[in-house]
């Protein structure tokens, strides 16, 4: 990991006032993970406006050195029988902990709620959707490739990378890894209460964050829009190598049924036995190259879908899950920020008030409840400024990711080359075998254009 923001460090004071935050009327469920929001304007500091070398907010990755964090490969294995449905496992190996495990989809799930629990403030890929009754193995091979998207951007995530959980995840063969992910996450609190430079996080960010966060969310916005496009025309062009692989075989195999034919000549044909004969045992020869051709385009279809469909696939997942993290921010921790800002208004006019009409001293029950007020207002004032330290973070890793462009694009294009130069050969080794076709009576050989003389 670069920068010791990514590490968990010891907690900060302020653990047990957010939890009583919590419990406030109105608040939303417990379950949903804290969301933070952009923090107030405030007046630029010149120590601020340039950030100190070695600051912490700052990530220092090139996405080789992100992609060669881990390579995790998912595969499934044959279904098992269950009590009333079969269920699909999964074998999910990682390189970095040259393990291999088997998991089920509902341990996937564990994996991504522990994670959303430990790290609210962090890009957590979305799950594909779960198993629906009659899925078939088009749906099972899609989910498939999406949880293995989703585990190798979780196994090359810095903070992700280096917690606990994941090793967990990607190394534990006990009997059941979902307890174990449960447990490890159980007592530990999230990010922000590890983080020890969470109560110093505003202290790193720019003066301009806010303007920071509109124009990298709009950017992102629209670089998403085109990624979508190109993913769905890459899946088009695809779908069409794969339809005209299948047409050229059946090209060919009706090319070869033809030549097979042993259906007698009638007699008024018999003068053209001789060259019904020959015609046939040409085409029987053609359904060779045709096969050949079937592959070839087959092989270049599958060859797109990998290197070229799942990379967009990839990119896209990240950046939805970066698009659900500013919804997170906006939401979560920004409501709960600002209704304890009003809270503390609310306060500090009732003091002036009581003040101004001379009333009786608090209580000692009323004095400890305010101090746990304004304890709770300043630690939501923290975690706002923690989820815009990590959402700064995050913007940087997308960025980071964007080189994956000119990868996707050269694998289309190599692929296409590749592709397009195969074919041509086997059409070129075609050509001389079709001159028997068009050769006249005397085994003359065709015109130019390659039609039969008048």
């Amino acid at each position: 990991m670069t920068g010791g923001a990514m590490d968990p460090l010891p907690a900060a004071p302020v653990a047990a006032a957010a939890e009583a935050e919590a419990d406030e009327e109105g608040d939303p469920p417990a379950a949903d993970p804290p969301v933070p929001q952009v923090g107030e304007q405030r007046a630029p500091d010149a120590g601020r406006m340039q950030m100190p070398p070695g600051n912490p907010l700052l990530l220092s990755l090139t996405l080789q050195e992100l992609l060669a964090r881990d390579v995790v490969q998912v595969e499934l294995i044959p279904e098992k029988k269950g009590l009333f449905l079969k269920h699909v496992e999964y074998e999910v190996s990682s390189q970095r902990f040259q393990s291999s495990v088997y998991r089920r989809y509902n341990d996937f799930v564990v994996f991504h709620e522990t994670l959303l629990q430990k790290f609210p403030y962090r890009m957590v890929p979305a799950l594909p959707p779960k198993r629906m009754l009659g899925a078939d193995r088009e749906f099972i091979e899609a989910r498939r490739r999406a949880l293995k998207r989703f585990i190798n951007l979780v196994a090359r995530h810095p903070p992700f990378s280096e917690d606990v959980v994941l090793k967990l995840f990607l190394s534990f063969t006990g009997p059941d890894v979902q307890n174990k992910l449960k447990e490890s996450a159980q007592y530990v609190g999230d990010e922000f209460v590890n983080c020890k430079l969470a109560a110093r996080a505003k202290d790193f960010l720019p003066a301009d964050i806010q303007a920071q966060f509109a124009i990298s969310r709009e950017l992102i916005r629209n670089v998403y829009n085109s990624f979508y496009k190109l993913r769905d025309r890459a899946e088009r062009m695809v779908s069409r190598a794969i339809d005209s692989a299948a047409d050229l075989l059946v090209f060919g195999k009706e090319l070869s049924t033809l030549g097979s034919d042993t259906t007698p000549l009638p007699s008024w044909a018999a003068l053209s036995s001789s060259t019904w004969g020959s015609l046939k045992q040409a085409l029987r020869g053609l359904s060779v190259e045709f096969a050949l051709l079937a592959d070839k385009a087959a092989q270049q279809g599958k060859q797109e879908e990998n290197d070229v469909v799942e990379k967009l696939n990839l990119f896209l997942d990240l950046l939805q899950s970066y698009k659900d993290l500013c919804e997170r921010h906006e939401k979560g921790v920004l409501h709960k920020h600002q209704r304890a800002l009003h809270k503390y208004s609310l306060m500090k006019r009732q003091v002036m008030s009581a003040a101004a009409h001379n009333r009786e001293p608090e209580s000692v029950e009323q004095l400890e409840s305010r101090i746990v007020e304004e304890s709770v207002i300043q630690t939501m004032e923290l975690r706002n400024y923690f989820s815009l330290y990590c959402l700064h973070q995050e913007t940087q890793l997308v960025h980071v990711y964007l080189p994956l462009t000119s990868h996707i694009l050269g694998a289309f294009v190599n692929s296409q080359i590749q592709g397009h130069k195969e074919m041509s050969k086997v059409w070129n080794d075609l050509q001389p075998k079709l001159r028997c076709l068009f050769a006249g009576p005397h085994g003359s050989p065709p015109p130019q254009d390659g039609l039969p003389p008048h």
